[in-house]
């Protein structure tokens, strides 16, 4: 029993020629260790030999102990019992012998590790060199870089080649409904969601008509259908729905449509006469206004979101420290650009906002004669002057094409002409029906006549104006490039100039096949969709010199006449347009009509053929 508890308790000590071989190989790695610690690069051979040196070492130091609390009598009983205990348990030895030198191993790599991570090895074969590495970082990484490069771009193009091929082999939807789809849709009322439905895919098909358009229709019928839909979705009748889809690409006209469906932000501008944007802006923020500034282009306009109070009945409103305006209707006066102690006309000015914006921005200096054709107007005209504290303003009841027969000689001339209101439909949803082909030939017949009298009125040698401001809230070309061009043609001694404004997309210089003088790109239009504003227009004339028409005394009626005899002689389309005569105009109108056909999708050649 004491035998067995001494087994148990401590192990065979090693014999003398052992220990001290041993201990040889514990002082010779020691040393090899030590050379290793000194050199930057250790070999994963090497590695593995630290790792058995542990185990090693440590086995030899209790080894030595043991051997000290032996007594040299007991060695000789010592020896024997290690043989039997060698022969019984010789394999249970060997396994927990290899399992130590595995957890010494595990460690010593452990520790190799984070050796290997303090000094920041690189990643490749220690038998490698600095050079191979610099190799390998440099030359080869970069070509396998654009290896793999290649490999991504061949595999982009074969899969893109895949969807065309795809592409190709399916036969293209046919958004267009059939003859029989159509009886059906006009027996009974419209499906308002699959007639949305059918005009983004319409847009689609014609953004990219070569490829997703149906080999047996045309485009003509997809611009067709498009704008059926637009009318029975919108509400606007055919004649006014094309005109206004000519304006833009079918996308754009869509987004067009849609946002006058909605209505324009709340706007107000500050009256720099009586109080600060900042300081007016924080009284309403105190009495539940939740607003904010317009934009960086302009200084004195407010948003509105909501607002706990009436925004028409606040004290600060009847106070005159405000007025409810469209921010579109900041954009002329800021081109007018008035300056102090001018004589200024605003030739249409009810209500009210452009004249007292003007009689603000010349710190009530000067003279501004409000004038407006329509005496009932001039009630509100007048309120809004007196509440705003305007001291500088003649209000007056004239036919604007009274002038200068009137009075002339103004520095600047503001006219925001009567239009067919295209540009406000968010306002007024019964311009969708209410205008027809003859409003766009009556209104710009005088608009033009209105155009003219302002130029005739201002004065040419003004040493600071000159200026005529012509704007309206259309975007019909009739009544903005079209008048503007025809005042350029009747009073060459005027032209166009910069306005000035920060924002604002160029005027046309070409609709449709007429051709405007060049510097009408530097008027500007304003659309719903892109800045969130009325629709608009702002042209800006300086007049370089006096004419003879500047001394004409004629009546509105007389001019009136005058224009009904021109426009007999020389045709309504002329002014609009271009002049028919002669043979260079029988080149022109065979030009229209082939573009008419190609923009339906139609082979001019082939319709002479037949």
């Amino acid at each position: 029993m004491g035998s067995r508890r001494h087994k148990n308790k401590q192990a065979a000590p090693p014999s003398l020629d052992e220990f001290q071989a041993k201990r040889d190989r514990r002082l010779k790695k020691e040393e090899k260790a030590s050379k290793r610690s000194s050199t930057a690069a250790v070999s994963s051979k090497d590695g593995k030999k630290s790792k058995k040196q542990k185990l090693e070492k440590s086995k030899p130091r209790v080894e030595e102990e043991e051997e000290e609390l032996v007594s040299e009598e007991e060695v000789s009983n010592l020896e024997e019992i290690s043989q039997e205990k060698k022969t019984l348990f010789d394999d249970d030895n060997d396994d927990e012998e290899e399992e130590d030198l595995q957890d010494e191993f595990d460690l010593e790599q452990e520790y190799e590790n984070d050796d290997d991570d303090v000094h920041a090895r690189p990643m490749f074969s220690d038998d490698e060199d600095e050079e191979d590495l610099e190799e390998l970082n440099v030359a080869n990484m970069e070509s396998l870089s654009k290896k793999l490069d290649e490999e991504e771009a061949e595999e982009a193009e074969e899969a893109e080649r895949e969807l065309v091929e795809a592409a190709a082999m399916q036969p293209r939807a046919d958004v267009l409904p059939s003859k029989e789809e159509e009886e059906l849709m006009a027996q009974g009322p419209a499906d308002l969601t699959a007639v949305r439905t059918r005009m983004i895919e319409i847009v689609k098909v014609l953004e990219d008509f070569k490829s997703l358009g149906a080999e047996n229709r045309s485009r003509s019928e997809y611009v067709d259908r498009l704008l059926k839909d637009i009318c029975e979705y919108y509400g606007y009748s055919p004649f006014l729905a094309e005109k206004l889809f000519d304006l833009f690409s079918p996308a754009e006209a869509v987004e067009f449509f849609e946002a006058n469906e909605v209505a324009r932000p709340i706007t107000i501008r500050t009256n720099t006469l009586k109080t600060r944007r900042r300081d007016l802006a924080q009284t309403l923020v105190n009495r539940g206004v939740n607003l904010q500034p317009i934009g960086n282009w302009t200084k004195v306009g407010l948003q509105i979101f909501d607002s706990q109070v009436p925004i028409g009945a606040t004290p600060e409103y009847l106070a005159g420290q405000y007025i409810l305006q469209a921010a579109s209707s900041f954009l002329p006066v800021i081109a007018l650009d008035p300056q102090e102690n001018e004589r200024i006309l605003d030739m249409a000015s009810a209500p009210g906002g452009k004249t007292t914006y003007i009689s603000a921005l010349m710190k009530n200096t000067g003279c501004v004669f409000a004038n407006d054709a329509n005496k009932n107007r001039t009630k509100s005209l007048i309120a809004n002057i007196h509440r705003l504290g305007c001291t500088n303003t003649i209000v007056c009841n004239y036919d604007a094409r009274e002038f200068p027969k009137v009075i002339g000689g103004f520095d600047r001339i503001l006219l925001d002409a009567p239009c067919s209101g295209t540009g406000v439909i968010g306002k007024d949803q019964s311009v969708k029906v209410s205008r027809t082909e003859k409003d766009f030939i009556q209104i710009p017949h005088l608009q033009k006549q209105l155009l003219l009298s302002a130029i005739d009125s201002v004065d040419a040698n003004s040493k600071s104006g000159g200026v005529i401001v012509y704007s309206t809230c259309s975007v019909a070309v009739e009544e903005d490039e079209a008048v503007v061009d025809y005042a350029l043609r009747k009073r060459p001694n005027v032209k166009l100039v910069e306005t000035n404004l920060a924002i604002g997309k160029e005027g046309f210089t070409s609709f449709r096949g007429k051709k405007f003088h060049p510097s009408l790109k530097l008027t500007r239009r304003y659309y719903p969709h892109t800045y969130n504003v009325d629709g608009f227009y702002v042209a800006k004339f300086q007049k370089v010199r006096p004419s003879p028409h500047d001394d004409n005394q004629a009546s509105a009626r007389e001019k009136e006449d005058a224009a009904r005899r021109e426009a007999e002689e020389e045709g309504i389309i002329h002014s609009d347009f271009a002049k028919f005569d002669e043979q260079e105009d029988e080149r022109y109108i065979s030009k229209s009509k082939k573009d008419s056909l190609l923009k339906k999708g139609i082979n001019p050649k082939a319709t002479k053929r037949s």
